[in-house]
């Protein structure tokens, strides 16, 4: 997760395609109820900067990141949306949206938002992601109407390069940390080099 970028633009053709891979994500049910808002203009920027309490960041010491950010990719769901498909012929005897475990719309913004991450990442960008939480309002900030949910905001850019960090340290776990063979707690011979 990026924090801190270049104030160079995004090239318009790379945003295209980040936004492109990103509407092939998983849709429970064909339900197709993620829409992504895309802000470029720095008057939105610094709006959504302003509505996160980017000035109280700051005054923690440090660098601007949203305002920052040429490029601001806020993740929205309708789970009417969702529901409405669920309600057609084909999908009667599914279990409905308020049966489900999860609501499977925040699992597919979540497959969205993953494949922006790594889009941009595929362009040789940065990104980064700030959830909704952070917001005063994030869906009134961008328009988003009654009805729908903001998962949250990712941020795209060039990424800082004067070798200060741009984001956490991250500590990526070893796969054999993370993963078991057929039952939980079973180790899965690893590669040691993976």
């Amino acid at each position: 997760m990026v924090r801190r970028y270049q104030p160079a633009p995004v090239d318009r053709e790379a945003l295209d395609r980040i936004l492109d891979t990103a509407r092939r994500g998983p849709s429970a049910g064909s339900s197709r109820g993620i829409e992504l808002v895309v802000v470029t203009s720095e008057s939105g920027r610094r709006r959504l900067a302003a509505d996160a309490h980017e000035g109280d960041y700051l005054a923690r010491g440090f660098e601007p990141w949203l305002s920052a950010a040429p490029v601001h990719i806020v993740v929205v769901c309708s789970p009417g949306a969702y529901r409405s498909r669920y309600g057609e012929p084909d999908k009667a005897g599914s279990t409905t949206p308020d049966e489900w475990p999860a609501p499977y719309w925040w699992v597919d913004a979540g497959a969205v938002l993953m494949l922006l991450l790594l889009a941009a990442e595929n362009e040789g960008l940065a990104a980064g992601f700030l959830g909704s939480h952070a917001f005063d309002d994030l869906a009134a900030a961008v328009g988003v109407p009654a009805g729908h949910e903001t998962i949250g905001l990712v941020t795209v850019g060039h990424a800082a390069t004067d070798g200060r960090p741009t984001g956490g340290q991250p500590r990526r776990r070893p796969l054999s940390e993370l993963e078991y063979a057929e039952m939980w707690g079973t180790p899965r011979r690893c590669d040691p080099n993976e």
